[in-house]
């Protein structure tokens, strides 16, 4: 089993991937001691999660640690709004994190529209010592509702009905979940993988 630094110290999205890629020894953040705060300023997935993935694996080189770190970036688009919240998903109502008035801005901006289809959207980046790197992108459709449902206050789950599972992500088991989820989608081509990681082959 080969140890990974994940570029998180997210307990929900530690515990997915945990669940994504069980035959990894996932490191988080804290595992490691790094305590600087990573500015997400790109203008894509993808350049945020490089930002993460550089920032992590610069530290890791000045300490003399050679594992490779996995980062990752995610929101949710609408195409009603052109994409929104996108890359600002976590910050879509100012502070960072706050679910539940993400989603109630979320359903503000939405109301009266007609289309209210919308997807998740995950890139993962593999990154080396050396800064070589390997990307894989994942993504869900679904409809935002236009009322919470079971409250797990993670993300938009609450609103997002997945049109595979036919239920809200947030009623979803996390096998449910993880079947069809972005993040497990993304993790799955990164890896090149049906149900595990194996980083030894």
């Amino acid at each position: 089993m080969k140890n990974i630094v994940l570029a998180s110290d997210n307990k929900n999205k530690i515990t997915q991937i945990k669940e994504i890629l069980p035959d990894c020894n996932i490191l988080t953040l804290s595992d490691v001691g790094f305590e600087e705060e990573i500015v997400e300023d790109g203008n894509s997935f993808l350049e945020n999660a490089l930002i993460k993935a550089s920032a992590v694996r610069e530290f890791l080189n000045n300490k003399g640690i050679n594992y490779p770190v996995l980062a990752e970036d995610s929101g949710l688009c609408v195409n009603a709004l052109d994409g929104a919240p996108g890359i600002y998903s976590a910050r879509y109502a100012g502070g960072h994190g706050n679910n539940k008035a993400c989603r109630e801005k979320l359903l503000k901006n939405l109301k009266g529209k007609a289309d209210r289809s919308a997807y998740y959207y995950a890139i993962t980046v593999l990154m080396d010592y050396d800064g070589t790197y390997t990307v894989g992108e994942g993504k869900v459709d679904g409809i935002i509702l236009e009322k919470e449902g079971k409250e797990n206050n993670f993300g938009y789950d609450p609103i997002f009905y997945s049109t595979e599972l036919k239920k809200r992500f947030s009623e979803c088991s996390p096998k449910q979940r993880n079947s069809v989820s972005h993040r497990s989608r993304a993790l799955k081509q990164l890896f090149h993988l049906d149900k595990k990681c194996d980083l030894n082959k």
